[in-house]
């Protein structure tokens, strides 16, 4: 294992921080998976697998079953951990700009099109390498340096220098109460679906393009963006497979649970060809898929006291109360209804809140949204 630290630009005088990361196996031999925990700072699940891969890596680096690289990235976010209110960690968005922590990454994939398209033959695997080095090409330009003057940006420019080239990606979150549930590209699905059915997730949401550029969309989408501008023209592999895991919400740190994502994590690593040995596990069926867009929000009209008259898991009906938003000065009880048939599997911690706040996310399998498609 060798441990590495980039330091960050100081936001003041006298003050730095760094970004530190985890290398297993050699730099550039066979397979690249890259894993990051806690990216948004707050939410801690994925640190805590994060702990338990390093302890596995390590031993399977010692036992000489390594077959490729693992970058490990256990605190993604040093700017976000550092910051607190009131006692309260304020992870999820940056307090100097107000800017979510998990958007606006790079979007390589015009600049990677440009530095490839005259080159690009009937080859798939030499497509496939001729597109990584040009990854790296972008990202290692100085303008993007001076462009990454302050500690947030330089952050997102130092996370997708190590992901960027990677054959896996994995971006470990969790939401405020949830089942585990995935986010990736629907051209990845086929992929994806053996590591949904290991971590035994509930639901997987798929989309193209998500808006406003996620970590791991980031990642992935050169792939199928090329492919769409190559045309029938040239073989372009779909060579990144990045997912979004969240696992459950905020208070599910424990390490028996962290444990068993671990596990299934290298079990998907092993499939991947980047660790050698057996399986854990048979791997299990994958839940079915739905789109982003078909992933309804049911966000509080007032202010009040939340009530839910539903569980997580829940097959729910268009029109079916779920929720009972209490206004406890004049007593009235406004009851929220599911928005669609579908699957119940996320909601808001918070027992009271204010006017706006999305409450409960219930997964539908028609996509009925636009635009931009996550929440802030």
């Amino acid at each position: 294992m060798e441990q590495i630290t980039i330091a960050l630009p100081s936001p003041a005088a006298g003050t730095t921080r760094s970004l530190s990361y985890l290398r297993f196996g050699q730099q550039g031999q066979g397979p690249k998976a890259y894993i990051q925990a806690s990216l948004h700072a707050d939410e801690l699940p994925g640190m805590l697998v994060a702990h338990h891969l390093r302890t596995a890596l390590t031993q399977l680096e010692q036992q000489g079953q390594m077959l490729g690289e693992v970058v490990l990235v256990p605190a993604a976010n040093p700017v976000g951990l550092a910051q607190t209110l009131l006692g309260t960690s304020q992870g999820r968005f940056d307090l100097r700009t107000g800017q979510n922590f998990n958007r606006m990454f790079h979007n390589l994939s015009q600049d990677v099109w440009q530095r490839v398209q005259g080159q690009l033959g009937q080859d798939g695997q030499a497509n496939q390498q001729l597109i990584r080095a040009a990854i790296r090409a972008s990202l290692a330009d100085g303008q993007r340096d001076l462009a990454a003057a302050d500690e947030l940006s330089a952050q997102r420019l130092a996370l997708m220098r190590l992901a960027a080239d990677a054959d896996v990606v994995l971006d470990l979150h969790c939401d405020c109460e949830s089942l585990l549930h995935l986010y990736a590209g629907t051209p990845l699905w086929d992929r994806v679906a053996p590591l949904a059915g290991l971590i035994g997730a509930h639901v997987a949401l798929l989309e193209t393009e998500s808006g406003d550029d996620p970590f791991d969309e980031a990642c992935s989408r050169i792939w199928w963006d090329i492919a769409a501008l190559a045309g029938e023209q040239f073989p372009i592999p779909l060579a990144c497979v990045a997912v979004t895991i969240e696992l459950r919400g905020f208070i599910d740190v424990d390490h028996a649970t962290a444990a068993k994502d671990a596990a299934a994590i290298l079990d998907y690593l092993r499939l991947q060809g980047v660790v050698a040995g057996e399986l854990s596990q048979p791997v299990p069926a994958a839940c079915e898929p739905t789109p982003l867009a078909g992933c309804m929000p049911v966000a509080a009209p007032a202010a009040g006291l939340v009530v839910y008259l539903r569980e997580l898991g829940s097959t729910v009906r268009a029109g079916e109360p779920i929720i009972d938003l209490i206004d406890p000065v004049s007593g009235s009880v406004q009851q929220l209804l599911a928005p669609v048939d579908g699957y119940y599997f996320a909601r808001e911690n918070r027992r009271y809140v204010g006017p706006g706040t999305r409450l409960s996310k219930v997964a539908g399998k028609v996509a009925l949204r636009s635009g931009p498609l996550l929440s802030a």
